[in-house]
């Protein structure tokens, strides 16, 4: 009995994170999908479904029913420029603040990892201390900053550093200093679960080679913390495509992110149907660098 149970109950283990991604990914993407391919309406919730049910065995009602697919949400994303720039402007944008992110983040989480194990503990503290704040209240902080008469500018003309304010706020520059602040944390904590793993006898090794210490970083440290580098950048780079909150406080009227377009069209013109294909076409383009993240993954594994 217990033989058969415990095959059981391994298949069991393995089900659960399948369980989990169709009941918390599947069945609403299945759902926002459904809803791209209606139109808008009226009624309460305001689209109306372009199908109820489909009969799966019958070959002419498939074809029929994707004959009579309605497109004219995609089309319109296709057609109207603000939609498409919107979507390059928001990939430009998460670009950006993952590179700013990594650049920031790589010598602070090597800074960490080569600090004495009793400190590390604390430093590792202090880089989640942030998230103990409520995320809006940190994004009116920033405002509060880069407004003319904030704390930046107040402490740049005190020092002699600048006669007159930046003008920082409601610009691209505040929104990537928000973003970087924000998405930082999620830079630095898989590359210091990378680095801290890091064997110091390699270095030791490169150096008694007659490595230099730029060298033996190059060669040994940096092909080592790749998996970290491709872990931090996917963590910064998905939530930063689709943020809404950061670009909406701090940013201008040229900075329209795709996330404060799917607002609008969800909230403001009630715009579900539209709303749900922005969603969807989003998905698509976020699919892309987990695809080259994970190929990038098995490859270096095949080759190591």
């Amino acid at each position: 009995m217990s033989a058969v149970s415990r095959p059981l109950r391994a298949r069991l283990v393995v089900a659960v994170p399948y369980l989990w991604l169709l009941a918390f990914f599947l069945v609403p993407f299945a759902i926002v999908l459904r809803m791209a391919f209606s139109h808008a309406d009226t009624a309460l919730p305001p689209y109306a479904p372009h199908f109820a049910s489909l009969d799966v065995a019958n070959f002419a009602a498939i074809g029929e029913f994707l004959a009579a697919l309605d497109l004219d949400n995609f089309r319109l994303l296709a057609d109207d420029a603000l939609y498409w720039q919107s979507y390059l402007y928001s990939l430009r944008i998460a670009g950006l603040t993952t590179l700013l992110a990594l650049a920031i983040g790589y010598p602070l989480a090597y800074a960490m990892a080569s600090a004495p194990k009793s400190w590390r503990g604390a430093l590792l503290v202090l880089v989640i201390l942030p998230f103990w704040t409520s995320f809006l209240i940190r994004v009116y902080a920033w405002i509060g900053i880069l407004r003319p008469d904030g704390l930046l500018d107040a402490a740049l003309i005190g020092l002699g550093l600048t006669q007159e304010p930046l003008r920082l706020l409601n610009t691209e520059a505040a929104v990537l200093i928000g973003m970087v602040y924000s998405y930082l944390p999620f830079m630095v904590l898989p590359l210091f679960a990378a680095l801290e793993k890091l064997d110091r006898s390699l270095l030791e090794a490169a150096a008694d080679l007659g490595a230099r210490p730029w060298m033996a970083f190059l060669t040994v440290t940096l092909p080592l913390s790749i998996p970290g580098v491709l872990a931090g950048c996917a963590l910064v780079f998905i939530p930063a495509v689709g943020e809404f909150v950061i670009p909406d406080l701090l940013g201008g009227p040229d900075t329209i992110m795709i996330g404060k377009a799917l607002w609008t069209e969800f909230f403001s013109n009630r715009d579900w149907p539209l709303a749900s294909a922005v969603a969807v076409v989003l998905l698509v383009l976020l699919v892309l660098p987990l695809a080259l993240l994970q190929r990038a993954r098995l490859a270096r594994e095949g080759a190591a």
